[in-house]
């Protein structure tokens, strides 16, 4: 009850949070399916930043990742957020033995045969970002009533049109799978740590470190390093750890595979797995936190957009 009494204060005081919550409120209702990508991105932008967003000479990092998603629209980018077809493409650029197991692909929930996965394994769609995603870690505690809970989230996933959220067309015409890959841990026996490097015409300039994710009770941390592994001063989206992180022995080699994945593109962010010594790719991300997440404090938000050099306009 303290929680919604809360909103409903900001929702009556604040006016930039009383925009945003109208316009979160109107993507859960569907009220912005016709709405061209340039007024939709005007007004998300504006929720977030609680100013205009300038597409004419766009300053900031993430003014520029909205410039990127109206004007940069390489259609290779389609293959490569698709988390089923871009094995291929790292199989044939980088190397088959950075890609994490796959154990099926299927259309739909109901053409998956839970006896033939292993008793570890995650699910999740190839288009998309958490909806319908399941990590299993004992499939021996799985009920026929959780497998049927499990399908019902998979389709919910499989339908969900993941290029609505914030416009970020490259995800708009992936043919939509489920597939099922090899569930991964550290020595620690823990969720893996995340290092996601942001490139700018194939140059690494900073990366960082996501942690502490799908933990109970506890929130994701993002901190965030130069290409020395020194931690920069400012958060983005998330709070920075309490704990030191420590630089790990396959960091040189993954700048190098940052590095090369990410030639010919004005901006993309590779993200690796270290996992026991061993890289693993993860996946390419066109628009970090889809261009809507202030950074703190606000300088390095220009920071990162002097590093973005735009391209001729591409739509």
């Amino acid at each position: 009850m303290s929680r919604i009494i809360k909103h409903l204060k900001e929702y009556l005081t604040d006016k930039r949070k009383r925009f945003y919550y109208n316009f979160a409120l109107g993507q859960y209702l569907g009220l912005y399916r016709k709405t061209s990508d340039e007024k939709f991105l005007k007004k998300a932008f504006k929720a977030s930043f609680a100013r205009k967003l300038n597409l004419n000479n766009p300053q900031t990092f993430n003014e520029k990742l909205q410039w990127l998603k109206l004007y940069n629209r390489n259609p290779l980018y389609t293959t490569l957020v698709d988390k089923y077809l871009v094995r291929d493409y790292i199989k044939a650029n980088l190397g088959e033995e950075y890609l994490i197991p796959l154990l099926g692909v299927w259309d739909k929930a109901e053409d998956i045969d839970f006896d033939t996965l292993p008793n570890e394994f995650v699910l999740k769609c190839n288009h998309n970002s958490g909806l319908g995603m399941y990590i299993c870690k004992d499939k021996n505690k799985l009920s026929e009533t959780d497998i049927a809970n499990i399908r019902k989230d998979l389709n919910k996933g499989i339908q969900e049109n993941y290029y609505l959220r914030y416009r970020e067309w490259p995800y708009k015409n992936v043919p939509r799978k489920i597939i099922a890959e090899k569930y991964m841990t550290d020595e620690s026996g823990y969720e893996l740590k995340d290092y996601k490097f942001f490139c700018f015409n194939g140059e690494v300039k900073a990366l960082y470190v996501a942690c502490d994710r799908n933990k109970q009770n506890e929130e994701t941390k993002f901190d965030f390093f130069d290409t020395e592994f020194n931690h920069l001063p400012f958060k983005n989206a998330h709070p920075n750890s309490t704990k030191a992180i420590k630089k790990p022995k396959s960091f040189e080699k993954m700048l190098e595979i940052a590095t090369n994945l990410s030639k010919g593109f004005p901006h993309v962010r590779i993200d690796l797995y270290d996992i026991n010594g061993k890289i693993y790719f993860g996946e390419f991300t066109f628009f970090h936190m889809s261009g809507l997440s202030p950074f703190e404090p606000e300088k390095w938000d220009y920071t990162f957009g002097q590093w973005l050099a735009l391209p001729p306009k591409n739509k």
